[in-house]
């Protein structure tokens, strides 16, 4: 995240050329005088709402969303309510999404950042090939039936390969695709949590304590099976092993 970020940031003092120093800003309004003076402007204002956008587009760009629904799935399926507390879930996540994407974010440095850096190849070649990591990693990801359906709302040709498929695609297409997988991990989260309380119920039942919650009695049990199993280690280990 934060090598785009700056990525962005070296495009905004690349408009301003190449001399190194920090512009000036003037605060009238007043209509430029040429048109490179319009370009420029449109080019700064462009680059800084694609930077207040960056962190967003990370996120959906990324397997946060897989990680942050299924930890989210499993407090209910445990009944814990806020424990773990959601500041805790959230970071988490974005932890294991930063260990996931660490090798496609440094192969994205490589190829394009810092060749553009140092002034080896050209903005919209930077680009390409700093977006490209991202965009195979998002089709390995990406069912070919989401792909398909936004391809066909664009009312676009088939794609022949990877380079063809817009960035504009495969985005939403990879957003439905991992609801659908982290929604596919959380019912099978939920399938034995849901059994132990099917039985601490029945049992109850079968007790006469029918005004007893059943809740009170299948959370300690819940929560002492998942330690047993060491749930935090299988979850974590299958989650990132999900990933393509």
């Amino acid at each position: 995240m934060i090598k785009i970020i700056l990525f962005i940031a070296f495009f905004i003092s690349s408009v301003y050329g190449a001399s190194g120093e920090i512009p000036t800003m003037n605060l009238s309004l007043s209509a430029p005088d040429t048109p490179q003076q319009l370009v420029s402007s449109l080019n700064v204002l462009v680059a800084l709402t694609i930077l207040f956008l960056a962190p967003s587009l990370v996120l959906v760009m990324t397997t946060f969303t897989r990680f942050v629904i299924v930890f989210g799935f499993l407090r209910q399926a445990l009944g814990t309510q806020q424990v773990p507390p959601t500041q805790l879930m959230v970071m988490l996540a974005m932890i294991l999404t930063y260990f996931v994407m660490e090798p496609i974010g440094q192969q994205s440095y490589n190829e394009g950042i810092k060749p553009y850096i140092a002034k080896q190849i050209s903005y919209e070649e930077a680009f390409d090939k700093s977006t490209k990591p991202f965009k195979s990693f998002m089709i390995r990801n990406t069912r070919e039936k989401d792909l398909a359906l936004f391809v066909r709302i664009r009312h676009l040709e088939n794609p022949k390969n990877i380079d063809a498929v817009p960035l504009s695609v495969v985005i939403p297409a990879f957003v439905i695709s991992e609801l659908k997988t982290s929604f596919e991990i959380g019912f099978l989260i939920f399938l034995p949590f849901l059994i132990i309380d099917m039985v601490v119920a029945s049992i109850l039942m079968s007790m006469g304590m029918m005004m007893l919650p059943p809740v009170m009695i299948s959370l300690p049990f819940k929560i002492l099976v998942f330690v047993l199993i060491d749930g935090w280690n299988l979850l974590i280990g299958n989650l990132i092993a999900s990933v393509k």
